[in-house]
């Protein structure tokens, strides 16, 4: 990091690389999995867009992240919400709070991504300010399969997890040993 990029923060929110599986879907940032059928938007409760699993972040501030690698379809402008379309053709919208559209961009820091970017899981999409958001929006991050491509997607259920980290249940393998 240069003394210029030091002086004018370019690097304030520089998040180690992550190495992510292509058929991998991962936290978007460090939080705590809810049950999604609680949120207070029956759009997402209901999973009307599809399989969907919930965050909550805890402090001030979250920066959310690709949670697959594949190219950025879509990111709104107010930075509410993106969606990526993985490697293995699999569509993932990220919601940032609910009603938050609302805002119009106010609470949110949106990265140097545009439309048709390729990502990473982890790479940072957008910084969203928790403290001053919460205060009018439930501020639980949405996770939503748009798209399976004829896979099955079973999320975990609840815990902590942290940015990177699979979200999805390991099928238990059982080896025969003679």
């Amino acid at each position: 990091m240069g003394f210029l990029d030091k002086l004018f923060g370019k690097f304030e929110d520089a998040l180690p690389a992550l190495h992510v599986e292509d058929s991998d879907i991962v936290a978007p940032a460090d939080g705590t999995i809810i049950d999604v059928k609680t949120l207070p938007d029956p759009v997402f409760a209901d999973e009307v867009l599809g399989k969907s699993v919930a965050f909550h972040h805890d402090g001030d501030s979250a920066i959310i992240c690709a949670p697959a690698n594949g190219v950025l379809l879509q990111l709104f402008p107010t930075g509410h919400a993106f969606q990526i379309e993985t490697k293995e053709g699999v569509g993932v919208l990220v919601h940032l709070g609910i009603d938050t559209v609302n805002e119009k961009g106010n609470g949110f820091k949106l990265y140097a991504k545009r439309k048709g970017d390729a990502v990473s899981a982890g790479d940072p999409i957008v910084k969203v300010d928790l403290k001053t958001l919460s205060k009018a929006h439930d501020m639980s991050t949405i996770l939503i399969i748009t798209d399976d491509n004829g896979k099955a997607f079973d999320f975990l259920d609840s815990g902590k997890v942290q940015r990177g980290q699979s979200i999805l249940k390991q099928e238990t393998q059982y080896v025969v040993s003679s």
